[in-house]
């Protein structure tokens, strides 16, 4: 079989014609994927699989194509504050929801990502891939934009890329806990050094050699060398700059879409824009160390 791809913007591409949970299987399997991950790298890095119905398992079972999950066993989980919010019977599966059980606990974390940001980059090995799937959406907000980290770069000027060319970041997530995590919430082995990380502000992608610019105001601390007060304007200018309209895609959710983004060029925000009951399931793929 064929997939169908159609062009979301200037970044992006959507995907029909394809069932994840069962087309993967079989003999043709390797081959399709193939053909799906192509589609996704040459799109950017984005890409909505529109229609599916997809179980859990089925869930990891397509995630696990692009690379280890956090939580798969051997790996390393996700920073222990959100522990509390992964599924109780599937630990790779990261639940975000607005809504409560029968015990009125809630289901998932409410609001998660309403910062710019890319998954996980506090770690030595960040996230590559993340794997979002609607379950069930509000009949209005709840987007979700994305900012080209790499389109970003290509149009900087030249100066500029040469003053970030062999730049760190610090990376942490006490960054994110400080301002959008209700304090209560944090746990404090989270802040143990192992959510700390050192990454080269322009990173080259592993799979297509493409520069990106690497930080994101949701986890960046500063700039390894530079005082806070001396990393903001440089970091601030970027964070502008990578958030202009020309290098962002909103997506509105559909019911059943199947999201996948790339971590490594991509950062993004969840819009808070809806009361209505919205619950989403998320697995993560561990990427490489940045270079």
């Amino acid at each position: 079989m064929t997939i169908q791809k159609k062009p979301l913007g200037t970044l992006g591409v959507e995907i029909t014609g394809v069932d994840v949970g069962r087309d993967l299987s079989g003999g043709n399997g390797d081959n399709l994927f193939g053909e799906i991950r192509q589609a996704w790298q040459e799109a950017g890095g984005l890409m909505v699989i529109r229609d599916q119905s997809i179980d859990q398992q089925q869930h990891i079972d397509f995630s696990r194509r692009f690379g280890p999950l956090f939580h798969d066993e051997g790996q390393p989980p996700l920073q222990d504050t959100v522990s509390r919010y992964l599924h109780p019977d599937y630990p790779q599966i990261y639940r975000v929801s607005n809504k409560v059980d029968d015990k009125g606990q809630p289901t998932g974390r409410k609001g998660a990502g309403t910062y710019w940001h890319s998954d996980v980059s506090f770690r030595d090995r960040p996230a590559m891939a993340s794997v979002l799937y609607a379950i069930q959406i509000p009949p209005y907000g709840g987007d979700t934009i994305f900012a080209d980290m790499a389109a970003a770069y290509d149009a900087l000027s030249d100066g500029m890329k040469a003053m970030l060319a062999g730049l760190n970041a610090v990376h942490d997530f006490a960054v994110a806990a400080a301002t959008q995590y209700a304090k209560p919430v944090v746990i404090d082995k989270d802040f143990d050094g192992a959510n700390q990380c050192l990454h080269p502000i322009v990173r080259t992608h592993a799979d297509t050699g493409r520069k990106s610019l690497y930080v994101n105001p949701g986890f960046t601390s500063h700039i390894e060398g530079f005082t806070v007060e001396e990393s903001r304007p440089i970091l601030d200018h970027l964070y502008r700059h990578a958030t202009q309209p020309e290098f962002l895609y909103r997506h509105a959710w559909q019911p059943h879409d199947l999201l996948v983004w790339d971590n490594r060029t991509l950062m993004h925000y969840a819009v808070s824009d809806y009361s209505a009951d919205r619950y989403m399931e998320r697995t993560t793929v561990i990427g490489e160390r940045p270079v």
